[in-house]
């Protein structure tokens, strides 16, 4: 039924034809805008892909949402390791960063 909106590819997964991830979709949706909202964002979906999308993820609400967990484990983790390999590019980051007063 909703293969014709998502697809599994490198290890995730997008809205069929497009480089638009699923992820992408769920946290605007999980942000409370609006089909047409996400639109704007991803002006390559038209609503019919967003729907749906939504409709996927409703659909398989603890199975997507699980992956996008552990994504963030993931992120997180990779995140750490380059703070750890990388710590001058770092702390030219927060400099800049910082308030100028």
């Amino acid at each position: 039924m909703f293969a014709e909106y998502i697809e599994q590819r490198n290890g995730g997964f997008y809205i069929r034809d497009t480089r638009v991830s699923l992820d992408s979709v769920v946290y605007a949706f999980l942000r409370r805008e609006s089909p047409e909202g996400i639109s704007e964002s991803f002006p390559v979906l038209r609503l019919d892909r967003i729907f749906g999308a939504l409709a996927y993820y409703t659909a398989n609400r603890d199975a997507v949402d699980r992956y996008l967990a552990q994504d963030r484990i993931e992120f997180e983790a990779f995140r750490q390791e380059n703070h750890r390999l990388y710590p001058a590019l770092y702390a030219k980051l927060r400099k800049s960063q910082a308030p100028l007063c």
